[in-house]
């Protein structure tokens, strides 16, 4: 019909403002950034050979549940893991709005398996495999969790699952690209961390979170994609099996997390913070704070995870 037709407009913004999509290695920061680096990878190594193979299997299965957890709680989406193991089970609330939140962790989870058993191999940062998250993740959720309000006029908007959007954004402050900007933009986010090197591919799970969400592709569920883009760049790079993740530390630390990702939106400083359009001191101080996050939770995880050792937390709750 000829009033559902969205003109997709296009302002002709140039890539170049997205810059710097990496640090760059001449970067003051990359010293302290590449022991961050190398930590995490033997943190994470040394987790998983701590492990007999029937211990891991059930420590990703949790893993999965808390992610869950986490990522729906950074939404505003506060669901009980009871409620996440019932939805497991096909067993759920006769509560309308408690069931949604059921379906909404139950399609996370889905998604997760799917990343775990290799679904996003290689191709966590293409234009396709981003979309493909998106679709998976919002083809399980039920009608009332697929519309957005915008929040100066009110006008109720319709996610369609794996579809770049047709209409302008704003969050917060930040107005992300024109929608007919985003193929171009998303050409360059994808050749800017395809093909790196695997200390590269570390930091790029920081730069890349930041960057995707700058550009805001999909009408929702934008954070949720990026973590779980984030997620599947490490679980590759430093072949974590799954046992661990970052969700619960951004989670409780919320807004850090979230006021980092604000500061990264920002323009360069001087003529000493970097040479993009984007301040590089912001985006290393936010990749400081995920890879110190990473690694914590590493060390968490096999607190909570290993035999032998007592649990001090609730594997989701903790």
């Amino acid at each position: 019909m000829k009033e559902d037709i969205v003109e997709v407009i296009d302002r002709g913004e140039a890539v170049s403002m997205v810059e710097p999509l990496l640090i760059s290695g001449d970067s003051e920061y990359r010293a302290h950034l590449n022991d961050l680096a190398l930590d995490l990878a033997a943190h994470s190594a040394r987790l998983r050979g701590s492990l007999p193979k029937y211990v891991e299997h059930s420590l990703a299965d949790l893993v999965r549940a808390m992610n869950c957890y986490y990522s729906n709680l950074i939404e505003g989406h506060d669901t009980h893991p009871v409620d996440i193991e019932r939805a497991l089970k096909d067993d759920y609330s006769a509560n309308a709005r408690q069931r949604n939140l059921q379906l909404e962790a139950k399609a996370h989870i889905t998604v997760q398996r799917w990343i775990d058993a290799g679904g996003l191999k290689d191709h966590a940062t293409s234009r396709a495999g981003l979309c493909e998250i998106h679709r998976r993740f919002c083809e399980l959720l039920p009608e009332e969790l697929l519309w957005v309000e915008e929040s100066d006029t009110g006008e109720r908007m319709q996610v369609v699952p794996g579809e770049l959007r047709k209409r302008d954004v704003k969050v917060g402050r930040h107005i992300a690209v024109s929608p007919g900007a985003l193929p171009r933009f998303m050409e360059r986010f994808e050749s800017a961390y395809s093909h790196i090197g695997k200390t590269e591919t570390i930091f790029a799970a920081a730069a890349a979170h930041h960057r995707l969400l700058w550009a805001h592709p999909f009408l929702d569920g934008n954070g949720r994609v990026a973590r779980l883009m984030s997620y599947a760049m490490l679980l590759d790079t430093l072949d974590t099996g799954g046992i661990w993740s970052i969700a619960r530390g951004l989670a409780r630390n919320e807004g850090k997390y979230k006021s980092q990702l604000t500061a990264c939106d920002l323009p360069r400083r001087n003529d000493l913070d970097g040479r993009g359009n984007l301040s590089e001191a912001a985006l290393a101080e936010f990749t400081r704070f995920f890879l110190e996050t990473c690694i914590d939770q590493v060390k968490f995880h096999g607190r909570t995870g290993c035999p032998g050792q007592t649990a001090h937390a609730h594997p989701v709750l903790g």
